[in-house]
């Protein structure tokens, strides 16, 4: 309705412009054309009774007659809008006068605003004789003024006559106006309500509603265009409901493609998880079984050959560890504990563990010394400063490799700096090294060239820690990489520093272990690693074999575990079953093939320490010398 309004007073205005224009124009020029013949109407009236009363009065000035004077302007005042009369002499003496003449009448002429005054003079007519000898008779002689006539009008009237001539004209405009009105409105609704049927189907079918419309009358102006419209409503839904039909069916195939490509993803994923813990179980062995080769006495070719076998299980494990990390950090299974960290600890820890190689390929490892301190996870924070100083090594021909901390102006922020003099990286590629399994340099694939993981671990553990992680490069140049962290300050003198994460206690000797391991070679390989080690080893391979050791005899100090034994049966049972039957909280370790995040999460909230196979023997040999210290006696 508001819309029908809108238009309509549209075309209302469109329609009385030009009318009340037009309407206008012809009242001014109407009304200003009779009021002039009015105006000269009633001055040539005016003139004209001035001459007659002049004439009247010619005897009796001539006579000095003011009797038959006064009844002249006796009869002159009874003409209408005549007001006063006065008849003088030459001399200026009033002969006779009748109204009542204002006190301008001396001046004859004056205006007034609602006077008229015509002063008309009072001559001698001229009368022809045939005396020749006469001057008075010549032809040409001016006539002798014996006096004058004025005699005062009253415009009330005629000015009442303009008033009821403008009212007049007023009336006729807005009766004009007023037609003009409801006739636009007439025409106007006859043409804006076809319009909005036309707009309402419109919106209709935009809205998604097709059913055929009303029928439309023969006299409408627009029949045709919505007859049109409500062909075009029929095929919309015509068109609509095939489309519907197809979509139905390619929403079923693309269900059914989605079932099947889900079925597959499970097959996959099921695959994976097996082919990945039957490749961890022998790897992890062959891994214990080489650690155990590694001790004894060789020549010096099979102490090179065992070397050789070493290098490869560890390129084994790197792989395998690495895609474990990286599946932690997708789960967000990577715990993060923050504290105070001396940022020298850390740096410490590179340099020990990275000289020695750096040395090997001819480049110098340079550590600036830093007595900052930051806020961060100790253990991420030397994974991250550890990969990127380690890929700096591995892409840096000759040169030097610099690890330095910048503290920023305001100092509350630290930049830890990983600087090389090695190949750089090209600005286009820069992106792109953060990805996974990326390399520039090492299409071979050489594996000891790293596996294109360090960096994406690098970002995403740099992630979790909230620290800004930048690159500097350019081809030839080096490459620096920056991490940012929050600085604290120092703890006061005296007190205990955290213990360094690398820390490992003492020996092994004489620590009674039990190792449960339903797979007889891991099981054979670890208890004889672990006997090298100086412990005293007990083996089960489930829980009813691990019960009966413990009931035979003798104290159990730590329990390394298998997770997934036979039977259905599990570690985290198994541990807590021992501990039940043993009455004492034994510490334990679990290891497993699975990577499966979950499972991470149920040893964590058992309180127990996950080790994924294939586990690193300098990795095991701490974690036991942990568990042995914490040990109660």
């Amino acid at each position: 309705m508001s819309r029908l309004q809108g238009i309509q007073y549209r075309m209302l205005l469109t329609a009385l412009l030009p009318v009340t224009l037009v309407a206008v124009l012809l009242a001014v020029t109407f009304l200003s054309g009779r009021v002039g013949d009015n105006a000269q109407a009633q001055s040539q009236r005016e003139r004209t009774l001035a001459r007659q009363v002049a004439a009247l009065s010619e005897f009796g000035v001539f006579s000095a007659n003011t009797a038959g004077l006064q009844v002249v302007a006796n009869s002159a005042l009874r003409e209408p809008d005549v007001r006063a009369v006065v008849i003088r002499a030459a001399s200026g003496t009033v002969l006779a006068s009748a109204g009542k003449p204002s006190s301008m009448a001396s001046a004859a002429g004056a205006a007034d605003p609602v006077l008229d005054r015509v002063v008309e003079p009072i001559t001698a007519s001229l009368v022809p004789l045939d005396d020749l000898f006469n001057p008075g008779n010549r032809a040409g002689a001016r006539p002798q003024v014996l006096g004058q006539v004025l005699i005062e009008f009253s415009r009330e009237a005629q000015q009442e006559r303009a008033r009821e001539l403008l009212l007049a004209g007023v009336l006729v405009t807005l009766a004009g106006l007023v037609f003009g009105g409801l006739l636009a409105l007439g025409l106007g609704r006859g043409v804006v309500l076809p319009i909005l049927r036309v707009s309402r189907e419109i919106e209709r079918i935009g809205q998604g509603d097709f059913t055929p419309p009303p029928p439309v009358p023969r006299n409408d102006p627009l029949h045709g265009v919505q007859q049109a419209l409500g062909t075009m409503a029929l095929r919309l839904a015509a068109g609509r409901d095939d489309l519907e039909r197809r979509v139905a069916a390619a929403t079923s195939e693309l269900r059914e493609k989605k079932d099947e490509a889900e079925a597959a993803t499970r097959a996959k994923s099921r695959f994976l998880a097996a082919a990945s813990h039957d490749l961890r179980q022998p790897t992890h062995a062959l891994g214990m079984f080489v650690a155990r080769l590694a001790q004894l006495p060789h020549d010096a070719g099979s102490a090179q050959l065992v070397a050789h076998l070493e290098a490869s299980v560890r390129a084994m494990q790197d792989l395998l560890d690495s895609l474990l990390d990286i599946s932690k950090l997708d789960a967000g299974a990577v715990p993060v504990l923050r504290r105070p960290v001396p940022l020298q600890a850390v740096l410490n820890q590179v340099r020990d563990a990275l000289d020695q190689p750096a040395l090997q390929k001819g480049l110098r490892l340079r550590v600036r010394p830093s007595p900052v301190w930051v806020i961060s996870d100790p253990a991420l924070l030397y994974r991250i400063v550890l990969n990127l100083v380690s890929n700096a090594i591995c892409y840096t021909p000759r040169g030097s490799v610099l690890l330095a901390a910048r503290v920023s102006a305001n100092g509350q922020l630290v930049r830890l700096q990983v600087r090389d003099s090695g190949i750089g990286i090209a600005p286009e590629h820069q992106a792109h090294v953060f990805l996974e399994f990326f390399q520039l340099h090492n299409p071979q694939r050489d594996r000891t060239q790293g596996l294109g993981l360090g960096l994406n671990i690098v970002q995403r553990t740099a992630g979790l820690l909230q620290a800004p992680l930048s690159l500097r490069s350019g081809l030839g140049c080096g490459s620096c990489f920056s991490v940012e962290l929050p600085v604290v300050p120092a703890p006061v003198a005296g007190a205990a520093e955290p213990a360094s994460d690398l820390a490992a206690p003492g020996s092994l000797s004489g620590l009674a272990v039990l190792v449960v391991e339903d797979d007889a070679l891991a099981r054979e390989a670890l208890g004889s690693l672990l006997q090298s080690w100086g412990c005293q080893v007990r083996s089960a391979n489930g829980l009813d074999a691990a019960l009966a050791e413990l009931d035979r005899g003798g104290p159990v100090q730590v329990i390394v575990s298998d997770y997934r034994l036979r039977d259905g049966e599990n570690g985290i049972d198994l541990v807590q079953c021992l501990r039940e039957r043993s009455g004492s909280a034994i510490a334990a370790c679990l290891m497993s093939g699975d990577t499966d995040v979950a499972l991470i999460v149920r040893a964590r909230a058992a309180g127990l320490t996950l080790l994924h196979k294939p586990v690193r023997p300098a990795k095991l040999r701490s974690l036991i010398r942990r568990l042995a210290a914490a040990e109660p006696a």
